[in-house]
């Protein structure tokens, strides 16, 4: 029962993150309370996690990333480099995707963020729906919405976890 409420609330945080993702790459804008929402989502299934396993080290490994994210990405913010709503969803996502998921996390991160940035400048490779979107704000100046990339590495690592406990759920113990 655990398992399935901890399963829950990641699945919840699916469309909260893709909100996030439009609303960034339309209007360079994450709200606190979206931010805020994943946090609880993501501490919620930490915990059930750990009270099934019976060991707190993955919400320990969590709250250390979201804390050096934090951290190392303030610095960033502080040098007009990184936006402020992009260091909190960048702290908020190890408790989504949990201690043992930040490997994964990082790799699809990386492919993401150079695919974004690859597409924000040259933005004749969007189509054109998102094209119009993105060009009907002239004040960008090659600006990366980085909250896209972050989500998207969440959401297909959520995914990726669920997929990996259903599994595990149908398999026969030995």
């Amino acid at each position: 029962m655990l398992l399935a409420a901890s399963l829950l609330l990641k699945v919840l945080a699916i469309p909260l993150l893709a909100r996030i993702a439009w609303l960034d790459f339309s209007t360079q804008k994450i709200s606190n309370r979206d931010v805020l929402l994943l946090l609880c989502l993501g501490a919620g299934s930490l915990q059930l996690q750990s009270a099934l396993a019976g060991s707190w080290w993955d919400m320990g490994l969590s709250a250390l990333a979201g804390l050096v994210l934090f951290v190392a990405l303030f610095l960033f913010w502080a040098l007009r480099k990184v936006g402020a709503g992009d260091v909190k969803l960048m702290s908020v996502t190890p408790f989504l995707v949990g201690g043992s998921g930040l490997v994964v996390f990082s790799l699809l991160l990386l492919v993401f963020a150079l695919v974004t940035a690859l597409l924000v400048k040259n933005p004749f490779l969007l189509p054109a729906g998102a094209f119009r979107v993105y060009v009907q704000h002239p004040d960008r100046k090659g600006v990366v919405p980085f909250g896209v990339p972050i989500s998207a590495a969440a959401i297909c690592t959520i995914a990726f976890q669920i997929a990996y406990s259903l599994n595990a759920l149908g398999e026969p113990s030995s």
